[in-house]
């Protein structure tokens, strides 16, 4: 199984990247949200986060492998899981993928079947199935692809994972935990350990 592909970005044609890895070239398929992101990046070196799998129909014996990429191995494990949903699969989940990772997260997360049905291929009903199957699943990728985002990189990943851990076990929800942590990430304070976290989010409060 190919988990990693790293390699010169050579051309992005519709919902393929083509990448140049020594002397052999790679399609790698790539949601809209990926697409938009690798765009600055053509003729760079560039490296994807890969699952692979076949696409055919296997009574008919025609079988052709194909490998999709995502530019962090959260955005991968996101997309693993929302091929798990019944009615989902591949090509859709690859459709329904055209925005970050965290917006879907906190859709799901917030049981907004609305905003879920407004993504390609969506419609009501599978939203539903999306936050009934995956639902409490989702507070770990609004937090773990929000730390990418500008303001929210000065809490280490081990810091916001112990917060978000304390703040459920003092009796919030996993919706009200991740907003508390994001509204004192924004303000681009470094934090050394969980209890400054913490301070900070209940000194905004008051």
């Amino acid at each position: 199984m190919i988990t990693r592909i790293s390699g010169k970005l050579l051309a992005l044609r519709g919902e393929a990247a083509t990448l140049a890895v020594d002397s052999f070239h790679y399609e790698v398929l790539v949601p809209e949200h990926t697409r938009r992101q690798l765009q600055a990046l053509l003729q760079q070196d560039v490296s994807l986060f890969t699952v692979d799998y076949l696409e055919g129909n296997p009574a008919h014996g025609r079988m052709t492998p194909r490998i999709v990429g995502f530019l962090s191995e959260a955005e991968r494990e996101f997309f693993e899981l929302f091929c798990s949903v019944d009615g989902v699969g591949v090509k859709k989940a690859l459709r329904a993928m055209e925005r970050p990772v965290r917006e879907i997260a906190v859709a799901i997360e917030e049981q907004d079947a609305a905003a879920l049905s407004t993504l390609p291929g969506v419609g009501p009903a599978l939203a539903e199935r999306i936050i009934a199957k995956l639902r409490r699943a989702m507070a770990k990728f609004a937090l773990m692809v929000a730390r990418d985002e500008p303001g929210l990189a000065d809490i280490k990943p081990d810091l916001v994972a112990e917060a978000f851990g304390v703040l459920r076990g003092l009796g919030h929800s996993e919706s009200d935990a991740r907003r508390l942590i994001e509204s004192v990430a924004a303000t681009k304070t470094k934090f050394k350990d969980v209890q400054e976290v913490l301070l900070a989010i209940y000194q905004q409060r008051k």
